[in-house]
This record gives C-alpha cells, structure tokens and sequence, in this order.
C-alpha cells in the first residue's frame, strides 16, 4: 500500500469573504481529561468499518469481521503420523529384541486412498504417512523400528496403544473457534482457517487515513530547505506507523494558512476513514486546526489531556470519521499518536484489543520527575537482564533523534510520581 505526499501551498494570513479568520479564545481548556478516560472515550465512541469478504491470503494483517468455526474436522480420519506398520498393540505385546514377534503383511495404505484394509488378526497393514487408519489398529510402529523379512516383519518390542495415531479432529475438530472476531489473523492462523474448511472470510475494512502536516516551516522531504524550515518528518512517522499496521495513508502539508488548511481538512476528509493532524494543535495565533474543524462540523470529545508528553492531543467525529490532532513537537506528537490515535485507528479496524503491546520489564533507574495527577510517559531502550528485560528511561526532554533510538514506553500512572530502580513495570513496545 503505497502511501503518496501532496505539498498543498498556501500564504500565511488572508482569508475568503464571509469567514472569519481571527479567533480570540478565552485561555486553553482545564486540563479535566484523565488519560485513561479520555483512551475509554475513544474506544467507546468509534464503531469499526464494515467487513469485506477476502481471501485467506488478503486476510492475513486484518481483523475477523466475526467468530469463525470450524467447518470439518481435521483431520477427517484417524491417520497415520509415521510411515510405518499399523498393528493391533495386543498382537506384539511380548516382543522383545531376543524374540520377536512376526506378522504378515496383509496390504499397504498412503495419504489419499479411498479404500480401507481392516486389519485381519495376527497381521500388519503398511502404512505411510497421512494414511487412513484400519479398522482394528490402535498403534502404527515407525519403519526405523523393525525387521522386514520379505512379507513378513518382525516387531522386537512392544507398543503402547494410540502410539503415532492421529484421531479424527485432532488439528482442529468441527465447530472448534478458530478465530475470534477482532482478533488478528496472522499467516498460521489463515492456514488453520484452510484446515477448518474456508477459502474466504469476513475481514473488516482497512481504514484509509488522511495525515496532515501543518506549519510554514515544513517542507516536503527531497525538497531544498530555506532559512528557518525542516522537513515534514512527524507526517512521514506516522504514515510508517500506519503501515505498520496496514492501513494506507495520504499524506499532505500545509501552510500556517487558515483558508488553506480549512479546503485541505474539507477535501482530506471526504476521501478518507480518518483524519490525524500534525501541528497547530496549541493556542497560538496560528494555531487553526481546532478552528477549521469547529468550522466543519466536528463533534469535539476532548482537546489536551492530563499526559505528558503529548497533552495537546485531541479527538473528535467529523461526521462518522474520527478525527485526530496532534502538536507539532515530535516528542509529544509521537506519544499523543502512540496513546490516542493509534488505539483510536485499530478500533476503527475492529481490533478486540487496541493498543501497543506490553511486556513486562525491571525498572534500570529511578523515574523521579513525574506529575502526580498526570500519565507520564518516559521513551527508553530495553536491554537483557538476568530475569526480566530492563528498561532504561531516557531524558525527559528528548528529541526526534533520541526517538529513533527508542524500543519501549514506560508510563508513570495518574496519582504516582516516582517508579524506583528494580520496580517491576509494564511497557509499551514500540519496535
């Protein structure tokens, strides 16, 4: 899914007539959102795409659209798991190295014959493997494990009973749930879903998101830089993040231009599943975004959150699209994309659990600077340790390139402010 980048350009300042381009709030908003039920805001208001049917091999990266059962058995008989001779186990339970037991061969069976040889008392049916099981065997001995003497073999020890038989259903038995709806169908489980009888099945739709870079000072990557300007990388972050969950992306920048960044959101929205903005998401005197999505209609849940990094991010429903605004700073854009909008996303493509995941790890250091009534998030590395993984947390103050170094997230929760070296923790992995 290849993801493309429009550069819309457009002056600073101006506006069309009729629409007001000047906007005076009052201050920012309490800072009254918690993250978690602000993250609970999300989930509850997003209702996921409608399903497709697809492919098994199109629905592997993709969320069932519903439970899936088994269909047949499998396998459909009990069958052999070893090329070797199918007995009795009564007939060659005194065998021993020193006296074996010999019996005929009274025919042979491969994976795919139709027609069944019962086993006749005091004989053996060869038997290869994947091969139906006869009548009156419980135990097939691999080939390694005896003598063939023309057509008769000899059996120097004995075998326990359903000793290399696989019974009927054993991979995966009728009705069996192979598969939960919201849950990820991954390559071994679209093989599973074969085994079980399907072809095709009922995935949700992949979102399409729109991601919209804003500022005068962002430039399209490739392009030569002026005085003053830096490349777009926030919007190319979170396109890759996007990806990385396959979902395709349009991506676009644009000025610090009220009109521009108003016909950028109205067109974006209109030919894709959501919106994420990048930028312009604070309360100065060009920060529009919330303005131009109030001017098209959104229904805002929230803007700016008691987390840090990141608390400028905001959400809301344009219609049935939900939308996404992020800060600019990538410190703060990442971890409001990490925490809201991509859970936001993965509900959108009906995960029955969204979000990053967790493992569990040892604290490196002491974290001491957290707020008491904020979610703080701390970037780190994750190392070996003798019994847990540990997690060193970087400087508070990061940067993009101290991001890219980044293999996990650790949170100090709401009503903390300090996690102690050697605290078992759970974190985010962000690989």
């Amino acid at each position: 899914m290849e993801t493309s980048l429009v550069l819309k350009n457009g002056l600073a300042g101006g506006g069309v007539s009729g629409r007001s381009t000047t906007w005076a709030p009052d201050g920012p908003e309490p800072l009254s959102w918690g993250l978690k039920e602000a993250l609970r805001l999300v989930l509850e208001t997003i209702r996921p795409l409608p399903a497709e049917e697809v492919s098994l091999v199109e629905s592997v990266g993709r969320m069932a659209a519903a439970d899936l059962f088994s269909l047949v058995n499998s396998p459909g008989m009990d069958s052999s798991r070893k090329d070797g001779f199918a007995v009795a186990s009564g007939d060659i339970a005194g065998a021993t190295e020193s006296d074996p037991v010999q019996l005929p061969v009274s025919g042979t069976l491969a994976a795919g014959d139709k027609s069944d040889i019962p086993l006749c008392p005091g004989t053996t049916v060869r038997v290869l493997t994947g091969a139906r099981i006869p009548a009156g065997v419980d135990a097939v001995v691999a080939e390694e494990y005896v003598v063939r003497k023309g057509n008769t073999i000899l059996f120097g020890s004995p075998i326990r009973p359903g000793k290399n038989v696989l019974l009927r259903g054993s991979d995966i038995s009728m009705e069996h749930r192979i598969v939960g709806a919201g849950q990820l169908i991954s390559p071994l489980v679209a093989g599973l879903l074969a085994a079980g009888g399907y072809s095709t099945v009922p995935v949700r739709k992949t979102p399409t998101v729109g991601i919209v870079g804003t500022g005068d000072e962002i430039v399209k990557p490739g392009t030569p830089l002026k005085d003053g300007q830096l490349y777009a990388s926030n919007i190319v972050t979170l396109a890759g993040w996007c990806k990385k969950y396959a979902m395709p992306s349009r991506m676009t920048t644009v000025k610090d231009d009220y009109d521009a960044l108003y016909d950028t959101l109205k067109a974006l929205s209109e030919e894709t599943d959501a919106l994420i903005t990048s930028g312009g998401a604070w309360m100065s005197d060009r920060d529009f975004v919330a303005q131009a999505f109030d001017e098209l209609g959104w229904r805002k849940l929230f803007h700016r959150i008691r987390m840090g990094p990141g608390k400028a991010v905001g959400f809301g429903m344009l219609g049935n699209k939900p939308v996404f605004v992020l800060a600019g700073g990538p410190p703060s854009n990442l971890m409001g994309f990490l925490q809201i909008a991509l859970p936001g996303l993965q509900a959108l493509c009906g995960h029955a659990d969204p979000g990053l995941p967790t493992i569990t790890a040892r604290l490196a250091q002491d974290i001491k600077d957290g707020k008491k009534d904020w979610s703080d998030f701390y970037y780190g590395k994750l190392e070996a340790g003798d019994d847990l993984p540990l997690f060193h947390p970087m400087k508070k103050r990061i940067r993009l390139a101290g991001i890219a170094e980044t293999t996990a997230v650790a949170r100090v929760p709401e009503g903390e402010e300090t996690l102690l070296a050697g605290s078992v923790i759970s974190v985010q992995r962000i690989e």
